[in-house]
């Protein structure tokens, strides 16, 4: 069984769940490193690799946790 990954914003409280419409897998958070260095956080399926950033709330990031 997969793992489900919560994020979640630290500012409103707000909680969203993501699964791949592909694959009907949970989307893990994982992180993109850029060529500049940079590391952007992404929500990425175990199954298919597909990738999107992560979910944005409040103008921030929203914070992933199992």
């Amino acid at each position: 069984m997969a793992t489900n990954y919560t994020y979640g914003c630290s500012i409103c409280g707000m909680k969203v769940n993501a699964t791949c419409a592909t694959c009907n897998e949970p989307l893990q958070n994982d992180w993109l490193i850029l060529d500049d260095g940079k590391k952007v956080q992404i929500a990425q399926c175990p199954s298919c690799a597909g990738k999107i950033k992560s979910p944005l709330c409040c103008g921030q990031d929203m914070q992933c946790a199992v």
